[in-house]
C-alpha cells in the first residue's frame, strides 16, 4: 500500500501518518518524489483498508500495490531512483562503468589494470578478493591482503572500489575496503546475507541468479530495500538456458523490463553474460543501446595468464577500442556521459 501526501505536505504531517502506521504495527517507508512524499507500507499480512489514512492530515489518497515486491516497485516510487557511489551516480543520464580483473592476483597487477582503468575514463575499480568459486580448488583470492591492494589502487587513481562480498562473516571487513558491495550471482538467494547489507545503508550492486526470473531478482532487492537500504543497483549478468556455445544467455530485454517495473538503476555484465570476449564489445553496445545505466567489464593486461575467467576479460587494445565505439554510440542515442563524451 502506498500513501499519497498533498505536495505541500509539511514535516509534522508526515511523521503523524508514519507514527500512526508505526502504531498500527506496519513499517513506514517514507518515499521523496519530485511532485510530493508518499509513504510505503510493508508488513502487512492482509490486505489494510484507505480508511485507516484518508482521514488523516496531509494524505490526499491511497493506493493498493498489487505486486509481491513492493519497495523496488514504480508503484511505489514513480520517480526513477539515483545511486550515489561515492560522488559516482547510477541511474542518470551518466552510463557508467566498472572494469577490472575477476581477480585481485597481486599488488602489481592490480595497479597497472587500475591505472588503464582510469585511463579509459571509467570510474570504478572492479577486483575480486574473495572469491565464491564452483570448485573448492579454485582460486579462492588473496582475501585481506586482496581488498588492500583495492584500497591502494584506489587510493592512487582515484577510483571508486567495486568488490564482491562472499559471506555474513567477511561482510564487515569487505565493507570497509569498498565502496560498492556487489553480491554475486550465487548469492542472490542469500537472504541473511541480504538482510544484514539492508541494514549497513551502504550502496549494493545485486546480480542476478543464474536460474533467477526477473520477479526473483526483483524480491531479492526487496530484502535489502526493507532493512533500509535504497541504495540498490540491479544487475543481468546473463542466464543458464540449453545454449551451449556460450557461458550463459545475456538477457537484454530485462533491462527495458525492469526499468518498466522498478524504479532502481540497472546495469550489464556481458563479460559473465557471454563467457567469450570476442562477444563482450558487441553486447556491451547492445547493452547500453537497451538503456542500460552502466557495465561491468572483465579486464586484464595478460587474460591468457589470469587466476580465473581469463577466456573471457578484455585486453588492455581490445578493451580501450571498445570504449571508443561505446563513445560514438552515445553520440547517436543522445546521452550525455562525462566519462565516455
Amino acid at each position: 500500500m502506498l500513501i499519497l501526501l498533498k505536495k505541500d505536505a509539511s514535516r509534522i504531517e508526515i511523521e503523524n501518518v508514519k507514527s500512526h502506521v508505526l502504531q498500527l504495527g506496519f513499517t513506514p517507508h517514507e518515499i521523496p518524489g519530485v511532485q510530493r512524499v508518499a509513504i510505503g507500507i510493508t508488513g502487512n499480512k492482509a490486505k489494510v483498508s484507505p480508511d485507516n489514512f484518508l482521514s488523516l492530515s496531509g494524505v490526499v489518497d491511497v493506493v493498493s500495490v498489487s505486486k509481491p515486491f513492493k519497495l523496488v516497485s514504480r508503484d511505489f516510487k514513480p520517480d526513477k531512483t539515483i545511486v550515489n557511489v561515492g560522488g559516482v551516480e547510477f541511474g542518470g543520464e551518466e552510463i557508467q562503468i566498472i572494469a577490472g580483473p575477476c581477480s585481485v592476483e597481486s599488488r602489481e597487477q592490480i595497479l597497472e589494470i587500475a591505472e588503464l582503468v582510469k585511463e579509459s575514463g571509467a570510474k570504478l575499480l572492479r577486483g575480486g578478493a574473495f572469491k565464491p568459486r564452483s570448485s573448492p580448488y579454485a582460486f579462492q583470492g588473496l582475501k585481506l591482503e586482496g581488498l588492500e591492494y583495492l584500497k591502494e589502487a584506489a587510493e592512487k587513481t582515484g577510483l571508486k572500489v567495486v568488490t564482491e562480498v562472499k559471506d555474513t562473516e567477511t561482510l564487515s571487513a569487505v565493507a570497509e575496503y569498498s565502496d560498492l558491495l556487489q553480491i554475486g550471482a550465487r548469492n542472490m538467494y542469500n537472504f541473511s546475507l541480504l538482510e544484514k547489507i539492508g541494514e549497513m545503508k551502504k550502496p549494493v550492486l545485486l546480480k542476478r541468479g543464474f536460474s533467477s526470473t526477473i520477479e526473483e531478482l526483483l524480491m531479492a532487492a526487496e530484502y535489502i530495500l526493507a532493512r533500509g537500504n535504497y541504495n540498490v543497483i540491479l544487475c543481468e549478468r546473463g542466464i543458464r538456458t540449453f545454449e551451449t556455445y556460450t557461458r550463459n544467455t545475456l538477457d537484454l530485454n530485462a533491462v527495458p523490463l525492469i526499468k518498466k517495473l522498478s524504479h532502481l538503476p540497472i546495469i550489464v555484465d556481458p563479460s559473465h553474460g557471454t563467457g567469450a570476449w570476442d562477444l563482450v564489445p558487441p553486447m556491451a553496445q547492445a547493452a547500453v543501446a537497451a538503456g542500460a545505466d552502466g557495465l561491468i567489464l572483465e579486464v586484464h593486461t595478460h587474460p591468457e595468464k589470469a587466476f580465473s575467467d581469463g577466456y573471457q576479460s578484455l585486453s588492455p587494445k581490445t578493451y580501450l577500442s571498445m570504449i571508443e565505439k561505446i563513445r560514438k554510440l552515445e553520440l547517436v542515442l543522445e546521452r550525455t556521459n562525462e566519462v565516455l563524451a
